[in-house]
């Protein structure tokens, strides 16, 4: 249940975050499809490691 409450926090600071990069421009100009692709997986894959630090970071503590 905590986790869950963490992503909720997370996924939305991480997307913010992601906005900053342009994506696109490490792209090739037709590949928009494999561009999002490729940021929703990046989102996914911050948002879970950062995720899993705060847990480990307060169940630590405790």
């Amino acid at each position: 249940m905590i986790k869950l409450i963490i992503y909720i926090f997370v996924i939305p600071l991480v997307i913010f975050a992601m906005d900053s990069i342009n994506i696109n421009g490490i792209f090739k100009k037709n590949k928009i499809y494999q561009a999002r692709l490729f940021y929703i997986l990046i989102v996914f894959g911050l948002s879970y490691l950062i995720c899993n630090f705060l847990y480990d970071l307060v169940y630590m503590v405790r």
